[in-house]
């Protein structure tokens, strides 16, 4: 009889999980991306804690556009502080709807691909934030090293309209001086 309890109460924890994740409305990308503006170097603000980038500080992602209309994406962080040893990665984004250039997919480990989703972007691209469907995944992107505060707060109040719990973000430290890289 314990043992049924432990697996109907499991079962039903799943079910409320998964009602819950339903029960969330699409997430909303931005309406079209220009892929030039989108080009170059992105400095990350904040983001969701992810096993694959803990210990990372003062991550920037680079992008570059491919001769196949695909995008070149280097990421690249300190390890640990921003005197830490630079950590980087490159892989491949593939725009997946090519009216919005909204939705793309990335891969760093072939044939492995997540959903990289642009839901927030500055009229003048001068931030972006990147999401996923499930909302398990989150990045605020800024072109330049430090957020206004008044943006940054804007920012979080759409995302939490878009239904992201904006307390589990993080905001590692950040490379002020671009000297400081040069370690």
């Amino acid at each position: 009889m314990k043992k049924l309890m432990i697996i109907l109460t499991a079962f039903l924890g799943a079910c409320v999980h998964a009602q819950t994740s339903e029960a969330l409305p699409p997430l909303k990308t931005v309406p079209y991306v220009d892929v030039q503006k989108y080009l170059g170097k992105w400095y990350e603000i904040a983001r969701y804690d992810q096993r694959f980038e803990r210990g990372c500080v003062a991550a920037t992602a680079t992008y570059s556009l491919r001769s196949d209309g695909n995008l070149n994406v280097l990421n690249a962080c300190h390890l640990n502080s921003i005197d830490g040893k630079v950590k980087s990665s490159t892989g491949l984004a593939v725009i997946v709807d090519k009216k919005t250039n909204a939705k793309l997919k990335v891969t760093f480990f072939w044939p492995f691909y997540g959903k990289y989703w642009i839901i927030d972007l500055g009229k003048n691209y001068e931030y972006a934030v990147v999401g996923h469907p499930d909302r398990t995944y989150l990045w605020i992107l800024s072109r330049t090293p430090q957020m206004d505060d008044g943006v940054y707060q804007g920012i979080l109040e759409r995302l939490q309209e878009q239904h992201y719990d904006t307390s589990k973000l993080i905001k590692p430290p950040q490379i002020i001086d671009e000297k400081q890289s040069e370690h």
